[in-house]
């Protein structure tokens, strides 16, 4: 495969990179007949974005975050509602090109087309041998992609080497062998195996059915088990059931002729009994009218009774309510009582208020005398402390003073010393011109230390008046003092005596309420006691007639109840002369015992038809225990053709797998793969590192089992160690020889080949010594397997200026080639198409 014209429109890297919309590319024109093609460019330039692109796949391996589908989505690479990629490329002698498009304007959706050059120089859609045709679908242009250019995984692995992938060395072993068996061409093998593990999985299920008709089988045994124990006895039942039946027969019979007798003797007691029945309702209604009149009697009764009661509760309310309102004047004139009682101590403090109010307000005064005399004592320490602070300035100014007419004593002496006295220098002598100066200032300084101590006079004066003034004052706070107190208890005083002058008022009320309370009182009467009650006439005469009533009513029941004896005594004697009647409960029992004698003959009977059918199913039960028999054998025979088949086909099935044929094939791959590897890194890089590959690792208990690893043997220093331990740039080393060996194997033995390799920055962990031989390899690599060209991308300019061309980008930029290029080729597109 190899890219020969690329059309992007609407990619954020080109257009962040480029600041375009639109790039085209022809690679035929910008490349011609080089082999190594360098894409250089400042960073973020869009270099990734082209790389990812110059192949049909459907996927930008560089931003992908997972192999495989669902591991990548163009949608967060555009940017325009409606993006395209036009990708024309060249594959085994035939012309290809693929059309995605990428529209974000409403519903997300993509579109793959692939279109293949006929012979006649048209293009039509791509149709695979099983008639699969492009038809813009995604998973259409996928397999028609892979059965034109192989798996992506092997694509990506062995000729594009797209920025961040993961080395050979970081692959688990499950996905290093099916990379493996994909460029061993082993789907077949694949294939087969998972045909006959679909087919294990189906046999496993069939499997499972028959074990669970052989559970059914186990429960219908336990069923019929069951049933022939519960069935053991049935002969013995039905003989018992025929028996049981013949007695019960036997009681019915006898039963029937007791019923029929005593029938005969209820007839013949029917006209005796009509009698008594005359006689019986006489009696009742006898009793049922004197119980009439009884109750009718002692309802009247019991409504004298209740007036009674009615008399009683209204005289023990009348008296209850007396004996309340009793109390309450009581209460009352209690109180009257108690307030006349302070009327004297009233009287006075109506005459003493005044008198108070006149002391309260003479006391008031003198606090505000006191008040004035402790705020002119505030007034005299407040002063005293001014003329104090005073008096410490004016004595911190003199020594200050003093200080300095010492001071200048001391420099006016130096007058005589100093040494230029009479010379020519005097005049420019600064000591002598400053012990002059002294002498100038001598009479100023004393003038203010006399200053000073005037001052100072002045204030000791002013202190000693104060003082006096203070002293005078001292006592005015214990007077304030001694006066708020006499204010208190005077002020408490007109306070007591308001109180009590307002109390003349209620004096007043208290005496003409008390009159009328006595009056109520002598008009109540006496106060009875608890266990004689007064009542009035009407109450007297009202319970003397209700108790007449009821001793007439008592009469009157007496006489009743004594006529209603003697008629019944009567009824009842000739009640007596009759014969006895017949006994009606012996002919119910009778009925009743040939009612349970019929039931028990039925009984009997069901009985015996139960036994009958039990014995009848247990013949059944047998017939169907030799069927299952025989059912049993057959699935039994059948379940173990099933796990035959199971084993065998899950034996083949890991035959088939890439523990199996295929790690074979791998193992036999392995040297030529490491012998590649060797020649890449002999011709390239020296003889110090050579490569084995390992398909069977050890594990910590010393076993070995199936394994991927990349054992790398040092000839400088004779150690051997695994790639994951190298250093970075060995590692990338190391991993890059590995790649392209797999590249190497794959054009020289699979029959799969590509004409153009792809690498982008995949030298940026190697020195400048190792890029140079990063370079050479990629020519021998070249030359190795009959490529045709590769694309690399590097930020290393000497390895860029090795290339046979370079695409420069910036440059294309910066004189507007691209741009005019892009233009041209979109319109010679729109023609073609239109064409």
């Amino acid at each position: 495969m190899q890219p020969l014209k690329l059309v992007l429109k609407g990619f954020r890297g080109i257009r962040a990179g480029l600041g375009q919309h639109l790039l085209t590319l022809d690679f035929e024109r910008l490349a011609d007949d080089a082999e190594l093609i360098a894409i250089a460019g400042a960073n973020g330039r869009g270099k990734t974005t082209l790389m990812d692109n110059m192949h049909p796949y459907l996927t930008m391996p560089s931003r992908a975050a997972l192999s495989g589908p669902g591991g990548f989505s163009y949608y967060d690479h555009v940017c325009l509602p409606e993006n395209e990629k036009h990708l024309t490329w060249a594959h085994d002698g035939r012309c290809y090109r693929s059309q995605v498009v990428i529209r974000l304007n409403g519903r997300r959706k993509t579109e793959a087309y692939l279109h293949v050059l006929n012979d006649a120089g048209q293009w039509s859609p791509v149709r695979l041998d099983d008639g699969l045709v492009s038809d813009g679908k995604v998973e259409t242009y996928n397999r028609c992609v892979e059965a034109i250019c192989g798996s992506a995984d092997t694509f990506f692995t062995s000729v594009f080497s797209a920025q961040g992938k993961r080395q050979l060395s970081t692959y688990r072993n499950a996905e290093i062998k099916t990379l493996l068996s994909d460029l061993l061409g082993q789907d077949e093998i694949r294939a087969l195996g998972q045909k006959a593990s679909e087919t294990a999985k189906l046999l496993k299920a069939g499997l499972l059915v028959i074990r669970q008709e052989l559970t059914g089988l186990d429960a219908e045994q336990a069923r019929i088990d069951a049933g022939q124990q519960r069935l053991r006895d049935v002969s013995a039942r039905v003989q018992q059931a025929l028996a049981d039946r013949q007695s019960a027969q036997v009681v019915l019979d006898a039963d029937r002729s007791r019923h029929a007798r005593l029938v005969a003797e209820r007839d013949q007691s029917q006209a005796t009994d009509a009698r008594r029945a005359q006689l019986l309702a006489e009696r009742k209604a006898l009793i049922d009218t004197g119980t009439h009149t009884i109750n009718a009697l002692k309802a009247q009764d019991q409504g004298e009774v209740q007036r009674l009661d009615r008399l009683d509760q209204r005289v023990t309310t009348r008296l209850a309510q007396e004996r309340s309102r009793r109390a309450v004047l009581t209460g009352s004139r209690r109180d009257c009582l108690a307030t006349l009682e302070v009327q004297d101590a009233v009287r006075r403090a109506g005459s003493r208020f005044p008198l108070a109010e006149q002391m309260l307000g003479l006391r008031d005064a003198r606090i505000a005398a006191c008040r004035q005399r402790v705020a002119q004592l505030a007034h005299c320490q407040g002063a005293e402390r001014l003329l104090m602070q005073k008096l410490a300035n004016i004595e911190q100014e003199a020594g200050r003073a003093v200080l300095r007419e010492q001071e200048l004593a001391h420099r006016f002496g130096l007058v005589g010393e100093v040494p230029c006295v009479g010379t020519d220098l005097q005049g420019q002598c600064k000591l002598l011109g400053d012990a002059r100066e002294a002498q100038v200032l001598i009479p100023s300084a004393k003038a203010q230390i006399a200053s000073l101590a005037a001052d100072k006079v002045v204030v000791l004066q002013e202190i000693v008046a104060i003082r006096k003034q203070r002293d005078v004052l001292s006592s005015a706070p214990q007077a304030l003092i001694w006066a708020e107190r006499r204010v208190e208890v005077a002020r408490a005083r007109v306070s007591r005596f308001a109180m009590l002058a307002a109390k003349s008022v209620q004096i007043d009320q208290a005496r003409s309420s008390l009159l009328g309370i006595e009056t109520e009182l002598t008009a109540l009467g006496p106060d009875p006691d608890g266990t004689h009650r007064t009542e009035t006439a009407d109450e007297q005469s009202e319970r003397q007639q209700i108790m007449s009533g009821r001793q007439h009513i008592s009469q009157q029941l007496a006489q009743q109840a004594q006529h209603y004896r003697d008629a019944l005594d009567r009824l009842d004697g000739v009640l007596a002369t009759l014969p006895a009647p017949f006994d009606a409960p012996q002919l119910e029992a009778a009925v009743q015992a040939q009612t349970r004698s019929a039931l028990a003959v039925t009984a009997a009977e069901q009985s015996h038809l139960a036994a009958e059918r039990d014995a009848q199913t247990l013949v059944g039960l047998s017939e169907q225990a030799q069927a299952l028999v025989a059912r049993r054998a057959q699935i039994e025979a059948r379940m173990s053709r099933v796990e035959d088949s199971l084993g065998a086909w899950n034996l083949f099935a890991r035959c088939m797998s890439n523990d199996g044929l295929i790690a074979l094939a791998i193992d036999d791959a392995g040297p030529a793969l490491s012998g590649l590897a060797n020649d890449l890194l002999l011709a390239c890089y020296g003889p110090r590192f050579t490569v084995s590959i390992l398909t069977l690792v050890e594990t910590g208990k010393g076993e070995q089992r199936e394994g991927f690893d990349i054992l790398v043997h040092d000839g400088e220093s004779g150690d051997s160690k695994s790639v994951g331990l190298m250093s970075g740039g060995e590692r990338v080393w190391v991993n890059e020889c590995l790649t392209r060996a797999v590249a190497l194997y794959l054009a020289q033995h699979s029959g799969r080949s590509y004409d153009t390799l792809f690498s982008d920055e995949a030298d940026g962990a190697l020195d400048p010594e190792r890029k140079r031989m990063f370079m050479a390899m990629k020519r021998e690599v070249l030359r190795l397997g009959g490529y045709r060209r590769e694309f690399y991308v590097s930020q290393t300019p000497e390895l860029t200026a090795m290339a046979d061309v370079v695409i420069d980008l910036d440059a294309m930029v910066a004189d507007g080639s691209l741009i005019e290029h892009g233009a041209r080729s979109e319109d010679a597109t729109a023609r073609q198409e239109a064409a």
